[in-house]
């Protein structure tokens, strides 16, 4: 049994888009001509691909068909530059990544900027917890990721990027008021934090290292990196800040010891010129900000 390249495709776009109208924009037919072609692979399969929700959800055949999808459109990728006709694609290659939000915030962006100048790559980047990333991996949903996981997925290789080192801040005037005698046991307790969202386990665990039990402690959820920052900044609370992110000089150290997250990249375990060319650049830039 063969899977036709283009039906493969059809499920990818439609896994991208996130409904089949918005998919037949994308591949340029009708909403019917793909319809008809994910019920033919559907059928050639004997699986069900698409769980035709709002948006559309892939089930684990579906997500095993845009592997092969996306592998098939990096080999190409890769075929038409080593033939000297990748100038005269009509499309340009699509990318996707899973990348933590603290590392898109502060050096993941630059090599990206680069490698679509250089090569005509469109990236889709999913941000998701350092300790999620590897997931989307697993899924078929993105070809590499930044993760803390150092174990590779089925499929993958890993290599080691660097560190972020976490520090707990706190805007000077909050730093004040809560801690008016140092920090204490007592005024971690009633100090609120802030929390990028439920998933984020830093803050507790400082927490738990400083002799305070998380659970109880007044917290904020800000789950975007910049704006959580800006959060900590504004004395909404304290929060655990990245190292390339304490530049400002209202940020206040609250001491204890630093956090050190080890972050990995994992890509599929393939042949391919240009997954190769963004892992090197990327692996320089960390070599070049990250702590290792």
């Amino acid at each position: 049994m063969k899977i036709d390249p283009e039906l493969a495709a059809t499920v990818a776009a439609v896994a991208d888009e996130g409904t089949l109208d918005a998919a037949s924009r994308l591949l340029q037919v009708t909403p019917s001509a793909v319809s008809q072609r994910l019920k033919a692979l559907e059928e050639q399969l004997g699986r069900v691909l698409v769980v035709r929700s709002k948006p559309a959800r892939l089930t684990e055949a579906g997500e095993a068909v845009v592997r092969l999808a996306r592998q098939i459109a990096l080999l190409e990728h890769d075929a038409l530059g080593e033939l000297g006709l990748e100038s005269e694609r009509t499309t340009r290659t699509r990318i996707p990544l899973a990348v933590n939000a603290d590392s898109m915030a502060t050096w993941f962006l630059p090599p990206l900027a680069r490698l679509s100048a250089a090569h005509d790559l469109d990236f889709d980047l999913h941000r998701d917890d350092q300790n999620f990333t590897a997931r989307l991996l697993e899924s078929g949903t993105v070809m590499a990721a930044v993760t803390s996981e150092s174990a590779p997925v089925a499929g993958c290789s890993v290599s080691a990027l660097g560190v972020l080192e976490y520090h707990a801040m706190g805007e000077a005037a909050f730093v004040e008021r809560w801690f008016p005698r140092g920090v204490t046991r007592d005024a971690l307790e009633a100090a609120p934090f802030v929390d990028f969202d439920r998933r984020d386990t830093l803050q507790h665990e400082w927490l738990t290292a400083m002799g305070v039990t998380p659970q109880g402690v007044p917290r904020h959820y800000v789950p975007a990196s910049h704006d959580y920052a800006l959060a900590v900044r504004l004395g909404l609370g304290w929060g655990m800040m990245p190292l390339l992110q304490q530049s400002d000089h209202q940020l206040v150290s609250l001491g204890g010891p630093p956090l050190r997250v080890r972050l990995y990249w994992q890509q599929w375990n393939l042949r391919s010129r240009v997954l190769d060319t963004i892992a090197d650049e990327v692996a320089a830039e960390a070599r070049r900000v990250l702590a290792h």
